[in-house]
């Protein structure tokens, strides 16, 4: 089968890194390895569903590849390539800031490398069966939450947003039982898997568990590992290196969390264990859209309560999470002061990046002391009228500023109720395009270039809740139209993109309280 992909693989992970000696794929704590040994359940009637092309081309698989039983036995888990090892990942983690202890890969089993023009991918089959770290779970994943990865996944990269990538999404031919919203009412949905991508898998979690259980030995050499690597760039390691390499994923962090504010993207689960080290979106389980611009909402139903992970917050967790991996670290480092002072730095660089991030989605490309005064007062009025953020910024690119009064009839479409835009919210929002069309006037770029500018950092497209939930639906039923239709239109979400345009629309009012448009569960 390897000679018939032609695939590389490589296994330098579990080369370099200390394996579990239990070779049982029991549910059991794992103590001084990073990973165990485990295969993929073998699936029972496999078929593929749909392929990324993009990473098909990156990873060298061949079209013939695609239509072959190989490619799909090898990305279901029915046949383990030649050469290649299957392992779960043992890590720990702090979940909605409590820790957890060992939380581990439960539901994903990693093939290894695919080594393709001098790069390194590790690929993942999530959704493939039980591990050691599967605790009580199946580690199976459903259809619906397979569908919501695959596609999210592929379109943040296309947004800009550093991502984890998908490869395929594949039917098992099995039934799983889940409870989607933990009520009681547990039901057998359609079994899938996501075959996912990234130059590693690592999180913050994998440094905690062995600084946790005060095993320094594998601490150093996971932390050396990584930054051999990974960060190579940084010099050999040690106690200055474990410094750059913090900072590095400080930064990496801190970029990642201002894209997802751009966009209007809520991640749900921001806990340890789901923080990639090396800076991307990974673990896509209940996260949303902004519909209408609101700094508390969560689309996790397990956070209703508390929105500890709501989308004003995310920035805070961040750095929340930062300070569980410098303690993590410490041991390596034993200096807690060059420590903080990295993480004081993600503080006043978020203050200066999200600042930034604003003045592009406003068109601004000078910088003026008020400017967080128009955009302070811009976020309380977006909060005070219920108004869709992807709408409103793409739209706010064709405001003129010789005609600030046409700004409230340009953001008509964005109002959820426009009949509520009265009163005192009105006056707001004509004081507010006032103001803006005056800051404008302090600008020197033309109408065009700012145009051009504002919708090179404002989607027009996202995957709204509600169209993943319409792929769901159709795709229970055997249709996998919508898949290819979102797919295609999500990798150029910055174009007009006029066949499309029906996806530039509100949420409707029916999907205001679905389940699966508005709160989601962690089930899979």
């Amino acid at each position: 089968m390897t000679k018939e992909m032609k695939l590389k693989i490589t296994n330098t992970f579990t080369n370099q890194l200390p394996a579990d000696p239990n070779l049982e794929n029991s549910r059991r704590q794992v103590l001084e390895s990073v990973y165990s040994f485990v295969s993929p359940k073998k699936t029972s009637n496999p078929s593929l569903i749909h392929v990324s092309d993009e990473m098909q081309q990156k990873l060298g698989i061949s079209e013939d590849d695609i239509h072959s039983k190989s490619f799909l036995d090898f990305v279901t888990g029915n046949t383990v390539l030649k050469g290649s090892k299957p392992f779960a990942m043992c890590y720990a983690g702090h979940q909605f800031g409590n820790w957890a202890g060992q939380l581990g890969d439960g539901r994903a089993i990693n093939l290894g490398e695919i080594e393709t023009k001098n790069k390194n991918w590790a690929i993942q089959l999530k959704g493939s069966g039980p591990t050691p770290y599967s605790r009580s779970a199946d580690g199976l994943a459903v259809l619906r939450s397979s569908i919501r990865e695959y596609l999210c996944s592929e379109a943040m990269h296309h947004l800009g947003v550093p991502s984890t990538r998908a490869l395929s999404l594949s039917l098992t031919g099995d039934e799983v039982l889940r409870d989607v919203m933990y009520n009681g009412n547990p039901a057998h949905e359609k079994g899938a898997i996501v075959s996912r991508v990234a130059a590693s898998f690592l999180r913050f979690g994998n440094f905690e568990i062995f600084a946790a259980r005060n095993d320094i030995k594998n601490l150093k050499t996971l932390t050396d590992y990584t930054i051999n690597t990974h960060f190579s760039h940084l010099g050999k390691p040690s106690k200055e290196v474990y410094l750059k390499f913090f900072q590095e994923v400080t930064h990496s962090t801190l970029e990642m969390i201002i894209h997802w504010q751009r966009v209007g993207f809520v991640h749900g689960v921001m806990n340890t264990d789901n923080m990639s080290i090396l800076g991307l979106t990974i673990d896509y389980g209940p996260y949303g859209w902004l519909e209408g611009f609101d700094f508390g909402w969560t689309p996790n139903t397990t956070d209703n309560q508390h929105k500890r992970y709501r989308y004003g917050n995310q920035p805070n967790i961040g750095l929340w999470n930062l300070y569980q991996l410098a303690n993590a670290l410490y041991p390596l480092i034993e200096e807690t002061n060059p420590l903080e002072t990295i993480l004081e730095s993600y503080k006043t660089g978020f203050e200066q990046k999200s600042q930034n991030m604003m003045r592009s989605k406003l068109g601004l490309f000078l910088e003026e002391e008020t400017d967080i005064n128009l955009i302070q007062s811009l976020e309380d009025n977006l909060q005070a009228s219920e108004t869709d953020m992807t709408i409103f910024f793409r739209n706010l690119s064709e405001f003129r500023k010789e005609h600030p009064e046409k700004g409230i009839d340009l953001m008509k479409e964005a109002f959820y109720v426009p009949n509520e835009i009265k009163g005192e919210l009105l006056s707001n929002w004509n004081l507010w395009f006032t103001n803006y069309a005056n800051r404008l006037k302090g600008e020197t770029t033309s109408y065009d270039q700012r145009k051009e500018q504002m919708n090179k950092v404002n989607p027009k497209y996202v995957l709204r809740n509600y169209m993943a939930q319409l792929a769901i639906d159709k795709a229970d039923n055997g249709d996998y139209s919508l898949i290819e239709e979102f797919y295609q239109l999500l990798k150029t979400p910055y174009s007009e993109q006029p066949n499309f345009n029906h996806w530039f629309a509100k949420r409707p009012e029916w999907a205001r309280h679905k389940v699966g448009c508005s709160m989601l569960s962690c089930s899979s």
